[in-house]
């Protein structure tokens, strides 16, 4: 096997599948000569988002447009990083985005009535049935800090203060 072309991704070129922004360390995806793509973080197995729900992003729509963009790619084989070898990624990349959606919408239900961010952190984990400790704290704090950002940057949600409290509210 023949690495005949690889893609670097970092916050500053853009590649194929696509710039992967959120993730905090330089990623690395590789077509070989036998035409097999190496995805890397990518996506996510079904399995995975089905436990989880919620994945770590940092750029949802840098994320969002991976996902397009490796849903554009051709191969004989793709070979993720956390989920099994498939001969078609197309299904799995929507199933992703789809996700990505669903929990966009779960936010913005939550957000009607406005909420500072650690009750929103709260119904999230409680949404999903996580247990909160110091890892999922940060894990998906932060994403769900980049839901925010994001859906504030797509007009469908907005911020104020109230008593020194930021807090977060769906835009009717």
């Amino acid at each position: 096997m023949k690495l005949v072309r690889s893609f670097v991704t970092t916050s500053i070129e853009s590649c194929d599948p696509g710039r992967r922004k959120h993730i905090l360390y330089r990623l690395s995806g590789f077509r070989t000569s036998d035409d097999v793509v190496f995805l890397a973080d990518c996506l996510s197995s079904r399995e995975t988002i089905e436990k989880y729900q919620i994945g770590f992003i940092y750029d949802v729509a840098a994320y969002l447009d991976t996902l397009e963009k490796i849903k554009g790619l051709n191969a004989k084989l793709f070979v993720p990083a956390h989920a099994p070898a498939a001969k078609d990624i197309k299904e799995l990349a929507q199933y992703n985005i789809d996700q990505v959606h669903k929990v966009a919408c779960m936010i913005l239900e939550l957000c009607e009535t406005p909420l500072c961010f650690e009750d929103l952190l709260s119904k999230v984990f409680d949404h999903f049935g996580l247990q909160m400790n110091f890892e999922q704290y940060v894990l998906v704090g932060s994403t769900v800090r980049s839901y925010l950002s994001w859906l504030k940057d797509q007009n469908k949600i907005d911020a104020f203060f109230d008593a020194n409290k930021l807090y977060w509210h769906t835009k009717k």
